[in-house]
């Protein structure tokens, strides 16, 4: 396996992927549970002394814990603080979120949908409502810490994380300024007075605003000016900006926008209920103007059609996206040394696939090959054995994670493009077409992986007989399978032959054959009883 860091000796540190005034994020891997994790590195000069390390680690630990009552799919989990080895950084290691901060929507030249951002609105204020019963406050709400995921819903990001920076012991704003991030700091925060869930009321109407009109409410030209903007300037109304804002909803801006805490809306609930009027309702098709960015996600959608069930498989919109499937085509011109090189990329990668197979961490080594794949299809061509064999690794490591969701469209892929390259007979096809049957199976769909089995099995009786290594594994697979329908009659007649070839072949102590034996038992229990008269099959 390549050196990567490791904190804590089970999280790597694989792609630093964003940074800010607390700490640089990595996309990371938790080595011990095999998933997805962001680290966050608190920046060196933060932690002082290994005293003031320790205290912070305490601080944070008190506070992960109040955090951690937050049960909302809106607020990302925190996994874990750990502390180095030299008492001198602190590493957060939390859920890692697939998803775009609002920032990257927001642009003064392209207004968002009134209903797009509404409904952005709504959601924080879903996971506000939960955070202030704890009661939690936030402290530091912004754009950039509220991601839209993939599906349209919405993530609030460090929470708690504001609270464990506001010490005297770690001094970690240097400059002794108050906590939070000017554009949308309440006057109370500017004043270093007391914080409290109306403070986040303040800064969901910064982010609102921002949302509706695409620019900042204030925006100073020094942070001293902010902070005395937002103590002092009055807000400009939304309809001066963009006329097309509802009236009810200017209005419900400018009243979470009040410089005294006690003057906003009394609480996050009643601002939900202001936001109801100007959301979608449950049914409601969404209009062409009402269409967000181009290739955004689409947070109305849990208004539109609430409660429904994930997408399926390969889907428009589905959660999952199926894999890509890539026609034949001619392999391009690239230098011997280019090639070479990219070959001896793939051989290192495989060999860091195959030490995290070998510790059971599929998920990881899924992505480690999927990282290749692009790069060597272009210059390989996207049906070299090269590349194919990747695809592969990747979708047999997505299978053993458990993710069949994902490894279905892969392993279907691979079997067209076997069949082109090596024939529709071919060991390689028939393999993937066997795994994308078994897929459907662990997904629900028993008739479609029934179907797929059998005209395997089909093939490969014609080939190698009915005992090959295959053959058995794809007879105790169509027998299981029928059990699971409760079809046993249909079993027992595919899996007693299958014991008597096994009992033949590999003797009656072997271990699948001891495993048929054990399934043909119960299934003569079974029908035995349903029968009532003992006249069931006999051994």
């Amino acid at each position: 396996m390549p050196d990567v860091r490791r904190v804590a000796g089970r999280y790597e540190l694989l792609e630093q992927f964003n940074n800010g005034g607390m700490g640089d994020v990595w996309r990371g891997y938790d080595a011990v549970l095999d998933r997805p994790v962001a680290v966050k590195l608190i920046r060196p000069q933060a932690v002082t002394s290994p005293h003031v390390a320790e205290e912070f680690e305490k601080r944070f630990r008190r506070e992960a814990r109040v955090t951690a009552r937050i049960q909302h799919p809106g607020v990302p989990q925190v996994y874990d603080a750990v502390l180095d080895e030299s008492y001198e950084q602190l590493f957060l290691v939390m859920e890692l979120v697939d998803g775009v901060p609002l920032t990257a929507y927001v642009h003064p030249d392209h207004p968002l949908p009134v209903s797009w951002a509404v409904a952005v609105a709504a959601q924080v204020a879903t996971v506000l409502s939960y955070a202030h019963d704890v009661p939690v406050v936030h402290r530091d709400l912004k754009p950039g810490n509220i991601l839209v995921a993939r599906d349209g819903t919405v993530k609030v990001l460090d929470f708690g994380i504001a609270a464990i920076l506001q010490t005297d012991v770690t001094k970690l704003t240097a400059t002794g300024s108050p906590i939070g991030t000017h554009q949308y700091m309440a006057p109370e925060q500017v004043r270093g007075a007391r914080v409290t869930p109306r403070t986040d009321l303040y800064a969901l109407g910064c982010v609102l605003h921002e949302l509706l009109c695409g620019q900042t409410l204030f925006s100073g030209d020094s942070e001293w000016q902010l902070m005395t903007q937002h103590v002092n300037a009055t807000p400009t109304p939304l309809r001066q900006l963009r006329d097309d804002v509802p009236a009810g909803l200017e209005e419900l801006v400018l009243h979470l926008l009040l410089k005294a805490p006690e003057a906003r809306p009394a609480d996050v609930q009643e601002v939900y209920e202001r936001l109801r009027p100007f959301l979608p309702g449950p049914g409601d098709e969404s209009a062409p103007e009402e269409a967000g960015p181009s290739g955004a996600p689409d947070p109305t959608g849990i208004f539109r059609r609430p409660y429904a069930p994930r997408s399926r498989a390969g889907a428009a919109g589905g959660a999952q996206a199926a894999a890509p499937v890539v026609g034949p085509d001619a392999p391009p011109v690239v230098p011997a040394a280019e090639r070479e090189a990219l070959r001896e990329q793939i051989r290192e990668v495989h060999a860091h696939y195959v030490a995290l197979m070998e510790e059971e961490r599929y998920a990881q080594a899924a992505d480690v090959v999927g990282e290749l794949i692009e790069p060597a299809a272009r210059s390989l061509g996207s049906e070299s054995r090269a590349v194919l064999r990747l695809r592969s690794w990747r979708a047999v490591s997505r299978q053993l994670a458990g993710d069949h969701r994902a490894a279905l469209p892969e392993f279907e892929a691979l079997a067209d493009a076997y069949g082109r390259v090596s024939g529709p007979s071919s060991e390689e096809a028939l393999e993937c077409r066997a795994q994308a049957a078994r897929c459907r199976g662990e997904l629900g769909q028993v008739t479609e992986a029934l179907a797929g089995l059998n005209g395997v099995l089909e093939t490969v009786r014609a080939i190698d007989g009915d005992v090959s290594e295959n053959a058995v594994e794809l007879r105790r697979d169509i027998g299981m399978l029928l059990l699971a329908q409760q079809r046993a009659a249909e079993a027992f007649d595919v899996l007693e032959p299958l014991h008597e070839d096994l009992c033949v072949v590999f003797g009656p102590h072997d271990e699948l054959t001891a495993e048929v034996a054990e399934t043909l038992a119960v299934i003569r229990l079974d029908l035995d009883e349903g029968d009532g008269e003992g006249t069931g099959p006999s051994a």
